[in-house]
């Protein structure tokens, strides 16, 4: 079950990039043919993430370092972003002043798409948690895209399903699991566990105040099962960070 409120985000953006077509050759989005671009090429060969990496109209790349501010909770909502390198976090204040963290955010993943559903102001704060590099598109240009090219649009879908998923699952951990569990699947989510090529993820530091804020508990009791967990032997600190080790799956499918 997600919340209504995600639900009227995530359907609307999706109805966007999939609609009824109308004859000739077919795009994800709307049905619209596809055409050439201003080089000659058609959709058939234009590249994501080419395009993403690309500084011009309605388009730009910026390096935001550690905590830097990319967008403030109440800032115009006008552009969407795309994670080229790094890490950000999304943040919310309460109106007495209480902030949660909503999300982790890595490399490869949209940021701020509300505003291609008539949300005209920031509902979160978005900062860097190491240096970044971002990509911001004006929303006019990321429409025109997703009308135009079906390998952008399938990008963009794919991010939008998966965070549907992960939005499922955090709600059913939120519910059921205990704070304990909660803490496991989130560690073993941050450092992108089972990935290809990644069987002993580092994940860089983070307060255990802010996984306190992300599962919902305190944060002396992050900090007492993060020493279980190193005594364990399922997580242990290096210079790097924070390394995860597969063993702390244990604790999330294990009572």
């Amino acid at each position: 079950m997600i919340p209504l409120r995600e639900i009227s985000l995530i359907a609307p953006l999706i109805a966007l990039c999939v609609g009824p077509g109308e004859g000739g050759r077919k795009s994800l989005v709307g049905g619209l043919p596809m055409r050439p671009l201003p080089n000659g090429q058609t959709s058939a060969t234009f590249d994501p993430q080419a395009f993403l990496a690309v500084v011009g109209y309605g388009q730009s790349v910026m390096v935001y370092n550690d905590r830097q501010p990319i967008f403030v909770q109440g800032d115009p909502a006008d552009a969407v972003f795309y994670i080229r390198k790094g890490r950000i976090k999304l943040t919310v204040v309460s109106r007495q002043g209480k902030e949660a963290v909503v999300a982790i955010l890595n490399s490869g993943q949209f940021f701020g798409e509300g505003c291609l559903v008539a949300q005209t102001y920031r509902m979160a704060s978005a900062t860097a948690m190491d240096q970044c590099s971002i990509a911001r598109l004006e929303k006019q240009v990321v429409i025109e895209k997703l009308r135009e090219e079906p390998t952008f649009s399938a990008l963009f879908i794919s991010y939008l399903l998966g965070r549907n998923l992960r939005m499922e699952s955090d709600l059913v951990d939120q519910l059921f699991n205990s704070s304990e569990k909660r803490l496991a699947r989130l560690l073993l989510l941050l450092a992108n566990f089972a990935k290809e090529g990644k069987p002993e993820p580092i994940i860089a530091n983070i307060s255990q105040e802010t996984l306190a804020e992300m599962i919902g508990t305190t944060r002396s009791r992050v900090s007492s099962f993060m020493n279980k967990f190193r005594r364990l032997g399922f997580i242990d600190y290096s210079n790097d960070g924070l390394n995860v080790h597969s063993s702390l799956l244990n604790v999330v499918l294990y009572d």
